[in-house]
Order: structure tokens, then sequence, then C-alpha cells
């Protein structure tokens, strides 16, 4: 890797896009009420004292059948095409990498979310990702959707920032995020880490990011006061570093927290470089 690693690990619903990434395209297509979609989802894991997101997920597989909607690989990159991001994202990462690289620094932009990798794949950022964890489908030999395959919760996001940082990217492979390895050979040092989130459920990614010396920012939709004051109070709970507008476009808050926050990683390298041999 050229540089200085760098890992931007991203929530999406509610950190990249308005709401949850179902509501944009899925839902409307099959006519249903977003409210009543997941009153129902929900309804089923207290029923049945299961998992939230498996829960949905087989929601939207049971009303994708009801509606004779197929549900195959392609048709969920169809729907990931719709999702609306918030103001800026679609520039966000060449501008970032480019900052980046004039502080000799390398940034790699990952996903972590409950939402799913299949809608996430349809979209015109999915490129910029070095991996998407998120949860995702099992699906058939003819190519449809049948079953959840990967379930990623608020407590299970974390495994997904040691895989970063071990570079265990493989999820079929539980034995490489286990295995030892010394920090010295751990391709991006927790340290060297940002995690931006948007609520309760990225709380443990927060404060891991945050408590092994890496950076947390939680953000919301701009000019909404409630959610600013639930961000504001991950600040004052020690979860987050700082609570800014989803406003990815150029000279916003945002970006400014992000060039302080790459400002402060090349100021450090440069302070603990090790000395050429010739200046020793």
């Amino acid at each position: 890797m050229a540089g200085v690693p760098v890992a931007i690990a991203y929530d999406f619903d509610g950190t990249l896009a308005e709401g949850n990434m179902q509501e944009h395209v899925f839902l409307p297509k099959l006519g249903l009420e977003k409210r009543a979609f997941w009153d129902r989802a929900n309804a089923l894991a207290k029923d049945q004292q299961g998992d939230k997101i498996l829960t949905y997920m087989h929601r939207m597989l049971v009303e994708a059948a009801a509606h004779d909607i197929p549900m195959r690989r392609e048709d969920w990159a169809q729907h990931g095409a719709g999702i609306r991001l918030f103001p800026g994202v679609e520039t966000w990462f060449q501008r970032i990498d480019a900052q980046a690289a004039a502080r000799g620094l390398s940034v790699e932009h990952y996903v972590i979310s409950s939402g799913l990798r299949e809608l996430i794949e349809g979209t015109s950022i999915r490129k910029h990702f070095r991996a998407v964890f998120a949860s995702g489908f099992l699906y058939n030999a003819s190519g449809a959707a049948i079953a959840p395959a990967i379930a990623v919760n608020y407590t299970t996001k974390t495994q997904y920032l040691f895989r970063i940082n071990k570079d265990a990217l493989d999820l079929a492979d539980d034995t490489a995020v286990n295995a030892y390895q010394p920090q010295e050979r751990r391709r991006v040092p927790f340290a060297n880490m940002i995690f931006i989130g948007d609520g309760d459920t990225d709380i443990p990614c927060f404060r891991t990011v945050k408590e092994l010396g890496g950076h947390s920012i939680a953000v919301h939709p701009d000019g909404d006061a409630g959610r600013a004051a639930r961000t504001r109070k991950l600040i004052a709970e020690g979860r987050v570093h700082c609570a800014v507008p989803a406003d990815y476009r150029e000279g916003a808050e945002l970006e400014r927290r992000v060039l302080a926050i790459l400002d402060l990683l090349a100021a450090r390298e440069a302070v603990t470089a090790p000395t050429p041999e010739s200046e020793a």
C-alpha cells in the first residue's frame, strides 16, 4: 500500500443515505407503507424472540413472493441504484483520497451496515469501497434469494473493525480474524481508523474505535434538531469525538473534521517516522 494506511468505515442507513435503504425503492415498488412493514418485522422478532435483522430480511422475502416480485441479484441491484445519497457523497471519496495522498496517506473506505449488501452493490458509490460488510441473502440454483445468509446487527458490527485491522476480509474464514497478529503487522492500526455513523446501532463501533485510539464521528440530517440532539448526546456520553450534519459537500463541517484528523495522522507519522541512517 502506497502511503500510510488509513481506513474510514461508514454505516450506511442514516449515514450515507437518508432513512433505511429498503424505503427508497423496494417498499414503494411493492406498495408497502414503511411503518407497517417495520412494525410487522419487529413484531415477529418480539414474538419469536428473534433478531430484528433476520426478521426484516424474512419479511422482505415474504412480501416479494406475495407480490410476485423476483429477487435475483440483478433485481436487488436495480433497487439499490435508486437509493438517494446525502449531499456531496457522490464526490466525497475522490476528494478525500486526493487530500489524503497530498498528506502522504492512503485511505481505504469500508461499509459496515445492518442494511443489505445487495442493495449497496447497486449504488453508484460501491466502486469506492474496498469491502462492504452488510447483511445478505442465500441464493438458489436459479439465482433467487431464498433465505438470509448473514445478518449484521449492532453488536456484530465490531467484528468487521477487526477484520479491517487484520485484513481478514473473507467472511467464510473465521480463523484469520481471531488469529494472533502482532500489532506492527496489522494492515490498518485502530489509531488510523475513522468510523462515521448516525445512531444507537453504531455505538459499539463508536466506542471500539475511540477507545482503541481512532476517531468516531456521529452524523445527522442537516436541519433535523431532534436527531442533532441525539448525536450531541453521544459526545456527552464519551462515545464519539464530534457530531456534525451528514453533509459531504466540499468545505462542509464533516469534510473539515475529517481533514483535520488526516492532518493529525500525517503529523504523528512525521514525528514518529524512523530517522534515516544518513541523518542518525
